[in-house]
């Protein structure tokens, strides 16, 4: 993206102008459109599409590039009124399809009045909610003091705030304005008989009474995908509720690189997307202290960990500069933050810990990922993929840690994949082969609507493990395969010239492009996915001086490491080949390494310390990455 990429108001994700702004900056004809079930009405501008117009109006629909007509995801029916079948409509969807008024929403132009019915958005995908961590000593920062203190009189006239430091007189303590506003009158309620409310060296509140069996702080993994919220009880150490939910940040695109892109385009996208975030955080504190029966002021602290990325855009602050050379961050350690600036609604004056970055692209959350694992802190020589679009890979040991990222593209999300999909259900998760029989596993143990990354991985793994894909990654000749594997080699086919496997027929249905199947095209996006990750740690390890046979254990971190078959993995050349055993799905150690920080101000200052233990590697620009990255194309053998 150039430094001068020009930036336009209104259309792209969201619009962002509203309906009417863009009405009056036009001066087009407006027409109505009703989107069920919501059963909203609006009127926007002759033209607009229906993305867009449901954008506007807060109406999600899937879709993972954003709008912009490549994921193929964001189908709508029209249930009245004309929509013409676009060219890509054609492609991605079936003749019966379009003939049910299905149509893609990011291509569908309203030039009348329509009703348009949206599927329901899946916004609880299975993701990991715990992951890999360390045992802590518990040592908060919110601390809370019972205090009794003597009411002023006339030979007594110490203010306020003075009297309820005195009695505090070992800690060195500042008081906010907030405060004062409320001092004096809840000191006079409670006949001085208090509790003063502490985190780190900041009187945040005096509470009425004894209030110090209650305190609490949330710990929250933003992730692009999915944003995870753990409630903890400081007292005891222990999650009192954890929720998850699709960040809503999900309409501007799957990626980061999406939605910095949204922002370059239009002026309007950094503030609804700070918006987004804000909505999803908001809602997952609200559903914790729900479930828990905590009343949100009774949370004084939270504690946030995500990239670079999704951070500065929940603070408002402008990505642009992260999406090209020589890609800076605003800073790898945010200034002092509070939760209201994550639109966090707790105690009005409770402090967000905010984890520091390595880099453009490797973030707060994979700093909380080291911090969990202990990896700067342990004598083996340990391999950690956080394993996604970007993905971020460090590899070391107590002596020294390197790390990098690795674009290795939407293949993990599926976002890219012809019948790719959330890891909702319907989805598959797992594939078997066994001589000529496959088995699936499907999330939520439901017919299989399409796959999801680990599915991906796992159908490709068997089909190299059995030989219907070579090493090269091509699937082998149909007369070889119908010699070899009979009953398999029914279900390789072609789809619009395209070789594909399918994995699972509609029911009476013998028209493959209605069932989920694994197509060429699916299997090259993998390779380059897998090649540029096993590039990056094999580059590492170059730069450790070490022997790939010197690793000791793999951690696959985040919700994808979590449900991926280690050997899978390794047949498909994602991680060294060694025993499956050492191979360890880490699961979400971003959020761990956030409890750890709300729970402990030792590992505070353990996190602040991985910026100066681990080494930042940048392939961008080395030349010995592409030919790593050609060599490592192919499957092993």
């Amino acid at each position: 993206m150039d430094q001068g990429a020009p930036r336009r108001a209104g259309g792209g994700c969201g619009g962002l102008n509203t309906a009417e702004e863009t009405v009056e900056q036009s001066g087009a004809s407006r027409v109505r459109l009703t989107f069920r079930p919501d059963n909203v009405e609006t009127r926007v501008p002759s033209g607009v599409t229906l993305f867009d117009a449901a954008s506007w109006n807060g109406i999600a629909i899937d879709s993972t590039c954003g709008g912009h007509g490549t994921c193929k995801k964001c189908k709508v029916r029209v249930i009245a009124g004309n929509v013409p079948v676009s060219s890509i409509d054609a492609r991605a969807l079936t003749p019966e399809e379009i003939r049910a008024g299905w149509r893609l929403a990011c291509r569908a132009a309203a030039t009348g009045d329509v009703e348009v019915e949206v599927p329901p958005l899946q916004t609880r995908p299975k993701a990991a909610t715990v992951g890999v961590g360390r045992q802590v000593i518990l040592r908060p920062g919110v601390q809370k003091r019972y205090l009794e203190l003597d009411e002023p009189t006339l030979e007594d006239q110490v203010p306020d705030i003075e009297r309820v430091l005195a009695a505090m007189d070992d800690l060195e303590l500042s008081v906010s304005l907030g405060l004062a506003r409320t001092l004096g009158r809840t000191l006079r309620s409670s006949g001085f008989r208090v509790t003063a409310v502490i985190v780190d060296e900041e009187l945040i509140d005096v509470e009425p009474g004894d209030t110090t069996a209650h305190r609490h702080a949330l710990a929250f993994d933003l992730g692009t995908t999915t944003v995870v919220a753990n409630l903890l009880d400081l007292d005891t150490g222990q999650p009192v509720a954890v929720r998850s939910m699709l960040n809503r940040q999900q309409p501007f695109g799957a990626d980061v690189i999406s939605r910095i892109s949204a922002t370059m385009m239009d002026e309007g996208a950094l503030d609804q997307l700070r918006t987004k975030a804000h909505e999803t955080l908001a809602e997952l504190t609200a559903e914790v202290c729900e479930a828990a029966g905590i009343p949100p002021e009774q949370v004084y602290e939270i504690a946030i960990c995500g990239n670079v990325t999704m951070t500065q855009l929940a603070l408002g602050i402008d990505p642009e500069p992260l999406s090209m050379a020589p890609f800076v961050i605003t800073a790898r350690s945010l200034p002092p933050a509070k939760a209201a600036d994550f639109g966090v609604l707790v105690h009005p004056r409770a402090p967000a810990v905010v984890f520091p970055a390595l880099g453009a692209y490797v973030g707060g959350d994979i700093v909380a990922g080291l911090l969990a694992t202990g990896l700067t802190r342990d004598k083996r020589v340990r391999l950690f993929i956080d394993v996604g679009t970007n993905s971020e890979i460090a590899l070391g040991s107590s002596e020294r840690v390197v790390s990098t990222a690795a674009p290795a593209g939407p293949a993990f999300e599926a976002a890219s994949i012809r019948c790719g999909m959330r890891a909702a259900d319907g989805a598959i998760e797992g594939v078997k082969i066994d001589g000529d029989e496959m088995s699936l596993v499907v999330i939520g143990d439901a017919t299989p609507v399409g796959m999801c990354g680990s599915g991906l991985v796992d159908a490709v793994a068997e089909l190299v493990k059995v030989g219907l894909i070579d090493h090269s990654g091509k699937f082998i000749a149909d007369e070889e395969a119908a010699v070899r594997f009979p009953l398999l080699a029914t279900r390789l086919v072609k789809i619009d010239k395209e070789r594909v496997f399918v994995l699972h027929w509609r029911d009476g249905d013998g028209d493959p492009a209605h069932g989920v199947f694994l197509s060429q095209r699916d299997v090259r996006e993998l390779q380059f996915a897998k090649a540029s990750i096993s590039t990056g740690w094999t580059i590492l390890a170059k730069e450790l001086g070490i022997e790939l046979a010197d690793i000791q254990q793999v951690l696959l971190a985040g919700s994808f490491g979590s449900y991926l078959t280690p050997m899978s993995a390794i047949r498909i050349g994602l991680v060294p080949r060694m025993a499956p055993t050492r191979i360890i799905s880490a699961g979400n150690v971003a959020g761990e390494g956030a409890k750890m920080v709300a729970l402990s101000v030792r590992e505070r200052a353990a996190a602040q310390a991985i910026l100066e233990e681990v080494e930042y590697v940048e392939l961008s620009g080395r030349a010995d990455f592409n030919d790593a990255f050609i060599d490592l194309l192919k499957f092993p053998g």
